[in-house]
Formats: C-alpha cells, structure tokens, sequence
C-alpha cells in the first residue's frame, strides 16, 4: 500500500477544526499522494482540492469553506463508501468527536485503518480526570484538581478555595484541547470573571487544578514498527510575565517561546520523557501521543495528555522530530503501517 492509499481526514465539528486545517495543509504537503477529505462543522464531508486546502490563509482564525454541494452527508456516510475502502486513514481531527473516541469507533466498526490511538485510549485521553486517574494509578505524579460543578457561586466558591491554599489554580474544560476555554485564576477578580463565564456553559464540564510553579515541558512519544516505545526530545514553553499558554500563545506565538530541545538538566529531561512514555502505555495509546508536563520542586507532574497531537509546520511533534533528526514523512509512513497491521490484526 502506498501514499496513494491514504486519506488525510481533517476539519471536524469541534471548536478546535481550525487547527486541524492547519495540520492537514502540513501533512498534505508531505503525502503528496494522499486524498484529503474536509468534515465540515455540520458535520458533511467532502475531498477537498488540494490547492484550495494550501491556498486558505490564517487558518488559525479562519474557517475553511469548500464551494458546492458536500459528497456525503455524514462521515458515517463517507466511511461506508466505495471510496474508503481498502484506504488507510490519517486522522487530522483535533478535539471533539475528532478524538474523544467517536470518529476512532466509526473507523473501527467497518476495519478501517486510521492513525493514532483507538477509540478506548482516545476516550480516556480527552477526559482529563480519567487521564490524570490512570497516570496516578501508573505511579505518575499528578496535581489536586476539582470538578467544577453548581451555579456561579458553587464554581466561585471552589475557585477561591483552590486559590487560598495553592496561590494560583487553572481552570480548563475537562474534555477539550488546543487551550480553548482555559482560564489561569491569579486573584478574586479572575475568580469571579472565571466563575462567570464557566457558568455560563453549563453543558461543558470544568475541572479547577492547582497551579504548579515550575517550567513547562511538552513530550511527544511514538510507537515504532518494532514494537518499540519511545519519547521525542522534550520542548520547553516559556511564557512572558502576565501571559499565558492559551490559544494564542500556542498557535499566534503571542507572549510564549517555544524551545526544542529543552534547556533543562538532563535528569529532569530524562524524567520527564520517562513519565511521558508511561502515560502514553497507561492510557493504552497506540502510534503516537504527547504529554504535558510541569518540572515542580519535586520533579515532574503531570498535566494531561493529547492522543492526536498537531501536526501543523509549528506542532510540537514536528519540532521534536526535527530535533531527533527524524523526517516527517518517515514518521508519516511509519504511523500508517502501524495502522494498517492493527487494522489487519482486527480483520
């Protein structure tokens, strides 16, 4: 099977579709064989050109459009059709049903092949609670974390608690990425704007977390055709005072820099990736994932974990594999074998 065989299957219904353009208009470049199919947010997808894909601009902040009439109503539709049979998927999805373990199901009832981990390990992934229990029950380090639940007091309350005792706390949306919704609460005030807007989408569940001083690191680890598991060099986020590494730290480069490899000592270097490697096997990931790490006083935490990590030009994941001496199309090419012997294994 060859590139020609692949469909690069990104946009999605999630508020985090525009990073996923991004991805895709990434791996597009380096499969340049492959189809590319948009999902697009209500949920119809369609092949997408090729140079409608790498000519939209600032897909960050942008939504893409595609002209006329969708091929298929539904992606369980797109699935069932003639055309993807046979072909291996490359899931450029971020957030929502794109990796919270739906779209994985869907792949899996019909043996499609697709990249990344299946629908269990993605589900568990997305919910930061059941992450972060498993990575505890594996020995990881792991930080206090409410849920946030109640009215606007209720969550005012909780928010101020965690303030009192640790300083500072953050607030995110307990299934969720991309730093979409992330609150940093530093004061009363932020408590209050914080509680304000949370309770102000009461269908989407919150967890407060204690803030933990320390440097940020972020570690991607891949799976190998020889069953081997390793971790990539470790990427350091560092964000100017008052900043934070929200939406547009991560992806508009506002107030945060980026360093591959890390600048930290080795042994925390070294510790860090060991505790990423064994939240990738406690959440059963498959292929590859990354995981946010905190270097505390006392070593490294753990923050959460992504199952479908960017793979736009400035992800992490290519940065670490740059850093290892790592080609992306190698690393492409060795994610689609691992899943088209896993999806052959399940035939």
């Amino acid at each position: 099977m060859s590139a020609s065989d692949v469909v690069i299957l990104f946009g999605g219904t999630s508020d985090e579709r525009r990073v996923s353009v991004a991805s895709a208009q990434n791996v597009a470049t380096v499969l340049s064989e492959a189809d590319v199919w948009f999902q697009s947010p209500d949920g119809a997808v369609t092949p997408c050109p090729r140079d409608v894909l790498a000519a939209h601009q600032n897909p960050y902040t942008t939504d893409l459009h595609l002209p006329g009439t969708p091929r298929w109503p539904t992606l369980a539709a797109a699935l069932d059709s003639a055309e993807a049979r046979g072909r291996a998927f490359f899931l450029g999805f971020h957030g929502g049903e794109g990796e919270d373990g739906t779209v994985q199901r869907e792949l899996e009832k019909r043996g499609l092949a697709f990249t990344g981990s299946g629908s269990l390990a993605s589900a568990a992934g997305f919910d930061k609670e059941r992450a972060k229990a498993l990575a505890k029950a594996a020995g990881v380090r792991v930080m206090e974390a409410v849920e946030l639940t109640g009215d606007e007091a209720a969550i005012r309350r909780a928010l101020s608690d965690m303030l009192s005792r640790h300083g500072r706390a953050v607030a995110k949306p307990m299934r969720g990425g991309s730093s979409v919704g992330l609150h940093h609460v530093r004061n009363g005030d932020e408590a209050v704007r914080a509680a304000r807007e949370i309770a102000s989408h009461p269908g989407i569940p919150y967890v407060c977390e204690a803030f933990v001083q320390g440097t940020e690191l972020t570690v991607g680890v891949v799976d190998g055709l020889d069953g081997s598991t390793r971790a990539l060099p470790c990427s350091e986020v560092r964000v100017d005072p008052g900043r934070a590494f929200d939406y547009e730290g991560k992806y508009l480069a506002k107030g945060t820099v980026e360093i591959t490899p890390a600048e930290v000592p080795e042994d925390l270097f070294r510790a860090a990736q060991a505790l990423a490697v064994t939240a990738h096997k406690a959440m059963g990931c498959v292929g590859y994932s990354r995981t946010d790490v905190i270097l505390g006083q006392q070593g490294p935490v753990f923050l959460e974990i992504n199952t479908l990590p960017g793979m736009t030009k400035a992800s992490f994941i290519p940065q670490q594999l740059a850093a290892e001496g790592t080609p992306v199309r190698e690393f492409l090419e060795g994610q689609l074998e691992l899943a088209r012997r896993r999806a052959a294994r399940g035939r």
